[in-house]
This record gives structure tokens, C-alpha cells and sequence, in this order.
């Protein structure tokens, strides 16, 4: 804060700068909650919206039955898969038992049991059919299973090209509904960053400048912060066109300005002490004052030295003698500081 206002001046501008944020805020968060509503001008979409429902119904029953049957078919094939083993170790003990048996005859050599080596023997041709029977149902089983696997993949191969049909689609449409929403959002924000422009170069200065700067600083962030989350993959180059754009608009306006500036200044240099002195400000010549810079040329300016009194680049009178006392004062106050004697030459500035 500038060290040439009164108190009371500093405080009544951190009040105004703080009337300029707090406006600023409430104005910023209006302006998120209708940039995050503008979404729900338009519906939401899904990939299954682009897709015929008819076809991906039919697709999903042949899968949805497949799948039951392949269930069904699966539980057949362990029971047949326990039936083989059952069968199977049913034919190798027997075959042991004959064996033994066989050996036992052959032992004896006993004629009358020639009737149970035949009635064993049938029983194990039995005992083997029985397990080949086994092995061709499971076998059958098996060819069924596989014959499900390639439906279940032609299914999913259906359904993967209905889905990428409608993705395809979808993404079109989303990018654009991207596209349409961030307009919307792009309508909101570019006029107020275009008005927050104007106010700057039109009304910063006016009597009403915290609602001047709170604005300005509602637009900047709802432009380059609240709607840098919705830009599409190409938004980024809306943004930095604009910055772009603001940039040398103010850039531009900053080099004219600094060059009436700088031929106010080389106009007001050339006019007499007195005059230029009663053009300035009381409290713009006591701000620069304090910070050690001539109030005429804004250059710096050694005011602790008491030998100089008038500035050494634009020779305009920086301390004078009181009429009164003769004590050495600032020739912009408007009394003296030791007498208190009103300054002659204190202008009409104040």
C-alpha cells in the first residue's frame, strides 16, 4: 500500500480490494455451478444406444443358452468321467480276480470248472463293453462340449461386431455432443472475458473499480480455469489462441500506452517548475516521494541528501525553503513541517 495515503485510506483500499475478492468469489461460484449444469442439456449417452436392441437381444439368448448348456454338458461329463473310472476299476479287479482264479485251475487242473472259466470269462467281456460304453458316452459328451465352444464363439464373435458397430458410432456422437456442450460453455465464458476486457480498459479507474476488478477476476478464471476440465482434445488449442489473442490485444495496448506516457512526460518536463509541480497529485507526489523517485519523472532521485534540491534528469524543484522559519522542506507539502506555516508554492493538486 502506498506509503503517501493516510491510514484511514489504506484501510478504506485493502476494504475495497477485499469488496473486489469477496465479489469475485460469489460471482465465481455462480459461475461454476452454471458451467457444471450445462451438461444436462444434453442426454446421456451409452455405446448399447447404437446398437439394433433386436439383434443384440437375439445374440445374448443364443449366448445366455449356450452358456446353459454348456453347464448342463459339463455336469454330464464328470458324471460320465466318474462312471469310466468306476467301470474301469470295476474291469481291472476283475481281471485280477480271474487271474488269480486262473492260475488256481490251472494248478488243480480240475475238468468240471471249465463252465465258471467260461461264465468268469463272459463276465469280464461284460465288464469291458461296459467300459467302452462308458468311454463312448463321454467321448460323446466331449464332442458335444466342443461343438457349444465354437457356437460360444461365434456368439462372441457377433457380439464383439455388434459392439464395435455401435461403439464406432458412439464415439462419433459423443465427440459430438463434446463438442456442442463445450460451444455452450465457450458462449458463457468468451463474452464475459470479452466485457471483463472492456471494464479493465474502459472502467478501472472509475469510482467503482472493486466491482470492476472482482469481475475481471471472475472472467479470467472462468475462462482459463472453470473451463479448462470440458475442453475437448482440440479445446486446448481454443485456449491458448485465445491467450494468445489477449496477449498481444494487451500487449498492444500496454506499448501505446507507455508511449503517450512517455511523450506526456517529455511534454510535461519541458513546461515551467511551478506548473508542473500544481499538475501533480498531493498524495501521487508524496507516494513517490516515499519511495525515493522524483515526482515529475519518476526516476530515482537521492531525496536523503540534503544538498540537492531539485531533481538532477528533469531540474524540477523537489525542496524549498519555508517563507517563514527558512527551514529546508519538501516543496510539494502543503506546510511547513517546522513551523506549520501554509507553502506558497504548494499548488492546486491536493
Amino acid at each position: 500500500m502506498s506509503k503517501g495515503l493516510r491510514l484511514s485510506e489504506k484501510w478504506f483500499q485493502r476494504g475495497l480490494w477485499l469488496v473486489a475478492l469477496v465479489f469475485a468469489g460469489f460471482l465465481i461460484g455462480l459461475g461454476g455451478l452454471v458451467v457444471g449444469d450445462l451438461p444436462k442439456v444434453e442426454r446421456t449417452l451409452a455405446p448399447e444406444q447404437f446398437i439394433d436392441p433386436a439383434a443384440l437381444a437375439r445374440v445374448r439368448a443364443a449366448i445366455d443358452a449356450n452358456t446353459a448348456q454348456r453347464k448342463d454338458n459339463n455336469d454330464a461329463i464328470a458324471q460320465a468321467e466318474l462312471t469310466l473310472t468306476a467301470a474301469g476299476n470295476a474291469n481291472r479287479s476283475a481281471r485280477e480276480t480271474f487271474a488269480n482264479w486262473l492260475a488256481t485251475r490251472k494248478a488243480t487242473a480240475k475238468p468240471e470248472q471249465d463252465q465258471e472259466l467260461i461264465a468268469r470269462t463272459r463276465e469280464l467281456d461284460g465288464l469291458k463293453a461296459g467300459e467302452r460304453g462308458a468311454e463312448q458316452v463321454l467321448e460323446r459328451l466331449r464332442q458335444t462340449d466342443l461343438a457349444l465352444q465354437r457356437d460360444a464363439e461365434r456368439n462372441a464373435q457377433t457380439l464383439e461386431q455388434l459392439e464395435d458397430g455401435g461403439r464406432k458410432a458412439y464415439e462419433t456422437a459423443a465427440r459430438q455432443q463434446e463438442l456442442r456442450v463445450f460451444l455452450f460453455r465457450l458462449a458463457v465464458t468468451l463474452p464475459l472475458l470479452l466485457i471483463a476486457g472492456w471494464l479493465f480498459v474502459k472502467k478501472r479507474k472509475s469510482t467503482h473499480w472493486p466491482f470492476v476488478w472482482g469481475f475481471v477476476f471472475f472472467a479470467l478464471f472462468a475462462f482459463f480455469v472453470e473451463l479448462v476440465p470440458y475442453l475437448p482434445n482440440y479445446g486446448g488449442y481454443v485456449r491458448y489462441i485465445v491467450g494468445i489473442v489477449l496477449t498481444g490485444v494487451i500487449g498492444h495496448y500496454l506499448i501505446g500506452a507507455m508511449q503517450r506516457y512517455l511523450a506526456r512526460q517529455k511534454l510535461a518536463e519541458q513546461r515551467p517548475d511551478v506548473q508542473r509541480r500544481q499538475a501533480l497529485s498531493y498524495d501521487l507526489a508524496q507516494a513517490r516521494i516515499a519511495k525515493q523517485i522524483c515526482p515529475g519523472c519518476e526516476r530515482p532521485a537521492d531525496l536523503k541528501d540534503t544538498g540537492r534540491n531539485f531533481c538532477m534528469h528533469c531540474g524540477l524543484c523537489l525542496f524549498d525553503h519555508c517563507s517563514q522559519c527558512r527551514t529546508r522542506k519538501s516543496a510539494f507539502g502543503h506546510f511547513c513541517h517546522s513551523c506549520g506555516a501554509p507553502s506558497a508554492a504548494a499548488g492546486s493538486g491536493a
